[in-house]
């Protein structure tokens, strides 16, 4: 897991899954790292009451994972790629500070996660109830000038599971679950 989240930019394509059994052994094939396997992520994401976050493409968003026990703050945008995270070690107290800043809880969702790394690539399979299951495929970095060339990389390994522009997904989570 060392460095595969380090990075202030998040290069990641999403693509909707009609067979997550057809994905899970097409990646058996290439004998993929595991990180983890279905655990349960609750995501809360904050906002001012007149929604300057998201409004500014920002969003900030508490994460706790069971039964992994990771609990993440996490901080995207404005720009597309944009994104960090910080592992933390009290999601009360983090909600706790975000309320004192004046923010308030606006949405909060949960989805079944799994993590593989393919290499310098991490892989996470999830799935939404009511949504569907999803793939996506990113890497971090923070080194700006190489994103584009990344999401070509990326472009090309998601192809090797037979997904292209058909099934990308361009809208967040957050966006499908509020839809």
């Amino acid at each position: 897991m060392n460095g595969h989240f380090e990075g202030k930019f998040e290069v990641e394509l999403k693509y909707r899954l009609n067979s997550r059994e057809s994905f899970l052994s097409t990646l058996d094939q290439m004998n993929p790292e595991i990180m983890l396997e279905n655990n349960l992520e609750h995501d809360c994401y904050f906002d001012s009451n007149l929604h300057c976050l998201k409004n500014e493409n920002k969003s900030v968003c508490i994460r706790e994972m069971q039964p992994s026990g990771i609990m993440l703050w996490i901080v995207k945008g404005p720009q597309e790629d944009r994104c960090e995270a910080l592992n933390i070690a009290d999601v009360v107290k983090a909600k706790s500070m975000l309320t004192t800043m004046g923010f308030e809880a606006v949405l909060e969702m949960k989805k079944t996660r799994s993590i593989y790394f393919l290499g310098e690539y991490h892989i996470t399979l999830d799935y939404l109830e009511n949504i569907g299951h999803f793939a996506e495929f990113a890497i971090m970095t923070d080194d700006e000038e190489m994103l584009e060339e990344y999401k070509q990389q990326l472009l090309r390994l998601a192809q090797k599971f037979g997904l292209g522009e058909q099934q990308r997904e361009f809208k967040s989570y957050r966006q499908l679950y509020t839809e």
